[in-house]
């Protein structure tokens, strides 16, 4: 005769609402908790950066000096360079990425798929300090040489934008920056999209396949649309490396504070790589004030980058659902 079930093999109604309840408020203070340490440190910044708040004000955001011994400070230098070095390396960086994941998930056979995303993800491990020594001494070089003129002859001369390819060709700059930016971002774009484009059902891509859909129809009109969520997840996670990169555009930036046009062919500096080269030799009062507001500064633009990014989210999901 059977055995029955006896009451401590199988948990009661009272003891799975206590795991519940334990579950639920666990949850809740981990979520809290995160909320907590980011208020903490935007309340931390704040109260370290006050003295410049007071002395400059918003006139902090608009002023291009940067003059230690006189104390006048402002941020507009770093976050132009911050801002325009990661808006080239996203404009390299996403189709190139997705052209990767393109490949990886549809054209690549089978016994090269494996391979190439491992040697694509070995590039996430290179150290940044390796990519700005290689940018500096090995691309810089060559990039003034022989790029920087073929892109002055070809662009330099179209109306509108042949002001950003003007100038002398010196290699380093905020242009290398950004393309040094683009490299480093690459691996962590392209295994997202690969990693996202994969979830997509087969039966959806072998429909949209027997309706005599190309590839590129394929991955535009069924594959992107069901995967947008993690792409564009995978762009703000590439962003967030590129404005949050320190060495390797301290080296190949040029860190001059100054802004004499909008050539993307002269130097300037970037948030990371003034704090980068000042903090530790800061005296402490206003200079040490100045350099923590534009770490202040770099905290917003990226709450700022991930809202648009959210609210860019919610958009698109709402003008799916109206069509529908």
């Amino acid at each position: 005769m059977a055995a029955s079930p006896t009451s401590a093999s199988v948990p009661g109604p009272n003891r799975q609402g206590l795991q519940d309840l334990i579950f639920k408020w666990t949850t809740w203070f981990f979520a809290v908790f995160v909320l907590l340490v980011m208020a903490g440190i935007i309340v931390s910044l704040v109260i370290s950066a006050w003295p410049s708040i007071e002395r400059f004000g918003f006139g902090f955001l608009t002023s291009s000096e940067w003059n230690p011994p006189k104390e006048r400070f402002g941020a507009l230098v770093p976050a132009y360079g911050t801002i325009v070095t990661s808006v080239i390396a996203l404009i390299i960086a996403v189709p190139v990425s997705f052209g990767i994941a393109l490949f990886l998930t549809e054209l690549s056979p089978r016994w090269l798929k494996r391979p190439l995303g491992t040697a694509i993800e070995l590039l996430a491990a290179i150290p940044s300090i390796v990519y700005g020594m290689w940018g500096l001494l090995v691309f810089a070089p060559i990039f003034g040489q022989y790029v920087q003129p073929w892109l002055t002859a070809t662009l330099g001369h179209v109306p509108g934008i042949g002001i950003l390819f003007s100038g002398p060709p010196i290699g380093i700059g905020l242009l290398c920056a950004g393309v040094i930016l683009a490299i480093m971002i690459i691996p962590f774009i392209a295994s997202v999209m690969r990693d996202v484009f994969e979830l997509t059902p087969p039966m959806l891509k072998e429909s949209a396949y027997g309706l005599g859909a190309t590839t590129w129809e394929v991955m535009s009109k069924v594959v992107l649309p069901y995967t947008r969520a993690g792409t564009i997840g995978g762009i703000m996670l590439g962003l967030g490396r590129a404005l949050g990169e320190t060495m390797a555009v301290t080296f190949v930036i040029g860190n001059t504070n100054l802004l004499q046009s909008f050539s993307l062919y002269q130097s300037g500096n970037s948030i990371t790589s003034a704090l980068a080269n000042e903090f530790s030799e800061a005296s402490p009062g206003l200079h040490t004030a100045a350099l923590i507001e534009l770490g202040l500064i770099l905290f917003i633009i990226t709450l700022m980058v991930l809202a648009a990014s959210k609210l860019m989210l919610s958009r698109m999901a709402r003008a799916e659902g109206s069509k529908s």
